[in-house]
């Protein structure tokens, strides 16, 4: 017997999927998050194991850090650079948040000006030593660090260490002999790609994660260790894949966004499984909400991300768009008497005032309760009872001081709330030129199937989706994902010059580098190889990535190349310029350690229509109404029922309106129409 965890730990609830390989059996729960140490909530989640021994293995998302980057919470870096270069972090780019903001300050970095230092060395843009490195400098350099006794971690980023990152690997061969235990990330190993200022960034990121996760990590494992599963904990990366606790711990900024990327990870597989191209994901947990999209069966990976505005990473992640918008997020009133819903969340602690914990303030799930989209009785499948009264008292407060009728003042906190999490949807879709009418929304989260229909509605998309196991579908995605490095390299070149033979060495040693990385933490399975380019008009600011299959740059798969781009940029950006120079930009490698997927089992059909278990009020736009309500293990492939509607399982509710429908597909997931 083996079996396949998913962890998930949120902001309000941790939540756990098993698969057991040899039955095919997938259960799921939830456990309380314990936000002063979430390893804890998970090991009491795994407690409700019979027996660890028969985990093969356990696949775990953190916010470990994204939590240790939007706090500041990190180590005390010193970042050391080409000599008259240690301001770059402070220049940063030359625009401005505010353009008309006469008060507004550039956004902190990472690190202190006072901990930023200079060595003489310098590369030409071509890659040719300039001057040479200063190996006594660097010594001293160490001294002084030494002496300071403050530092934690150290980032290196030369001048065109990407092109030859000699420099850069004898400093971190120095600093290791005069600094030994020193954490030390350089830019070659953590954005080997052009743009200086987005690169110092990245390497900072990633020294100042590095101590705070590599703690956190071996914690975890020694708790992991004691519970006899420590070698088979993997973590989730912001690429979707996965990698080891020690391999995430040497490169820390790869899972700024680990948590969110499962439920977009199990979205793209339901596109494969459901034949429906194009998905946005609608990730409504007790904290916020994560929006983001497939689109022809595949999901957006991007580099273009800030933990702050103006302080970017640009490592590979899933493209997610995330709110502070959540069933914990809570009522409050603003200075002109207007009613707000978050970002302020009641999270697990104390929660909001319907979970008895302490809490008094009206969250989204209070007035969900109120409604009576929500049972007291059967939240979590019965196993926690909701304090109705409790929700009630709470909404009234807020009702009161807007003079509005309880269930009135209920609606309307609901409403709010949708429509916070609408203008994420449009941030995901209409903000990147994407038709919502072309896409199914998928709900996911405990709280996504509850408001799917309302966010269909307002946002005009037709179709909606709810998976199984929607309030663990991050979790979900976990033991659905696979192994992955990505490798990028600025290469510049244009397509009248352009050397086959030195761009086929420098993706052949991304190839050989991204395998070699998965092997060294223990990933011998089929690996998958997946290579592209990054390339642009000459003059042009930003690339198009095109994907490049063959393993070498030969002259026909050259022309095919350029030929390729004219028509992929006439598609996309509506022109193309046959003719035109065209520059290669960057190369980028994706290795895949694909891993055993589990099958997802078709329901049996049946004649007989569904029969609900029960039947209760539920507040709508129009007001209450009496409403079906379904249990929705009883369901069966085919299996049809019309709104007004309710349909209830151990971790979330789907609240059908009226006039909306919804269907039963071969795997179980509903399909809700208008």
């Amino acid at each position: 017997m083996s079996t396949i965890i998913g962890i998930d730990i949120g902001g309000t609830f941790t939540d756990f999927v098993s698969y057991d390989t040899d039955t095919g059996h997938i259960e799921n729960w939830k456990n309380l998050t314990t936000p002063a140490e979430p390893i804890v909530g998970v090991m009491e989640g795994l407690g409700k194991l019979d027996d660890l021994g028969v985990v093969s293995k356990a696949r775990l998302g953190t916010t470990i850090a994204t939590n240790a980057l939007l706090t500041r919470r990190g180590a005390k870096v010193a970042y050391i650079t080409t000599q008259g270069f240690r301001d770059v972090p402070f220049i940063q780019r030359g625009d401005r948040r505010s353009h008309y903001d006469i008060t507004w300050i550039k956004t902190r970095p990472l690190v202190a000006r006072a901990d930023c230092h200079e060595v003489a060395e310098r590369l030409t843009a071509k890659g040719a030593v300039h001057t040479p490195l200063d190996e006594e400098a660097v010594r001293e350099l160490a001294a002084r660090i030494r002496a300071d006794g403050t530092i934690e971690a150290v980032a290196v980023c030369t001048l065109f260490s990407y092109i030859d990152p000699g420099h850069e690997q004898r400093i971190r061969e120095i600093l290791a002999e005069e600094l030994p235990g020193m954490p030390i990330s350089i830019s070659y190993d953590v954005l080997p790609k052009w743009k200086e200022y987005d690169r110092a960034s990245t390497t900072i990121a990633d020294a100042y994660l590095k101590p705070v996760v590599s703690e956190n990590f071996r914690e975890m494992k020694a708790r992991f260790a004691q519970a006899g599963i420590g070698s088979k904990v993997g973590v989730i990366k912001s690429n979707g894949g996965e990698a080891t606790l020690a391999g995430a711990a040497d490169a820390p900024v790869q899972i700024t966004l680990s948590g969110p990327t499962g439920a977009v990870v199990a979205t793209r597989i339901m596109s494969e499984l459901t034949g429906i191209p194009n998905l946005v994901v609608f990730d409504m947990g007790g904290t916020s909400t994560d929006c983001s999209t497939v689109v022809a069966g595949k999901e957006h990976v991007t580099t273009s991300f800030e933990i702050e505005w103006g302080i970017p990473i640009q490592i590979p992640m899933i493209d997610i768009h995330t709110i502070g918008a959540g069933g914990g997020s809570i009522a409050w009133i603003d200075k002109g008497g207007m009613l707000r819903m978050g970002p302020q969340s009641a999270a697990a602690v104390p929660g909001p005032a319907c979970y008895g914990r302490g809490g008094t303030d009206a969250t989204v799930t209070d007035a969900n309760v109120v409604l009576g989209r929500i049972s007291p009785d059967n939240f979590l499948g019965g196993q926690m009872k909701l304090d109705a009264a409790a929700a009630r008292a709470a909404v009234a407060r807020v009702a009161e001081k807007l003079g509005m009728d309880v269930d009135e003042c209920a609606f309307a906190m609901v409403q709010i709330a949708n429509n916070n999490m609408l203008g994420a949807l449009r941030a995901v879709l209409l903000q990147r030129g994407l038709d919502p009418r072309d896409f199914t929304l998928v709900a996911s989260g405990g709280a996504g199937p509850v408001h799917i229909c309302d966010l269909m509605e307002i946002a005009g998309i037709p179709q909606g989706l709810v998976p199984n196991y929607p309030g663990q579908f991050s979790a979900f995605g976990f033991i659905m994902t696979d192994a992955r490095v990505d490798r990028h390299r600025t290469v510049q070149q244009i397509s009248k010059y352009f050397d086959g033979e030195r761009a086929t060495r420098a993706m052949t040693e991304l190839v050989e580098g991204a395998i070699d990385e998965l092997k060294s933490q223990g990933y011998t399975q089929r690996i998958e190889i997946h290579r592209s380019i990054e390339a642009r008009y000459m003059g042009q600011n930003h690339e198009l990535e095109l994907s490049f299959p063959a393993d070498e740059f030969s002259e026909d798969n050259i022309a095919d190349m350029w030929e390729r781009f004219h028509r992929e940029h006439e598609a996309r950006f509506g022109f193309s310029i046959p003719g035109e120079t065209i520059e290669t930009v960057n190369l980028k490698v994706v290795a895949v350690a694909v891993s055993d997927k589990p099958e997802m089992r078709e329901l049996p059909v049946t004649d007989a229509p569904p029969q609900p278990a029960s039947r209760r009020k539920v507040h709508f736009a129009d007001g209450w109404h009496e409403v079906p309500v379904y249990d929705r293990a009883t369901f069966r492939q085919g299996d049809r029922i019309a709104g007004p509607a309710v349909v209830e399982e151990s971790a979330s509710v789907t609240i059908l309106q009226p006039g909306q429908a919804l269907g039963v597909d071969r795997i179980g997931n509903l399909i809700i129409s208008a």
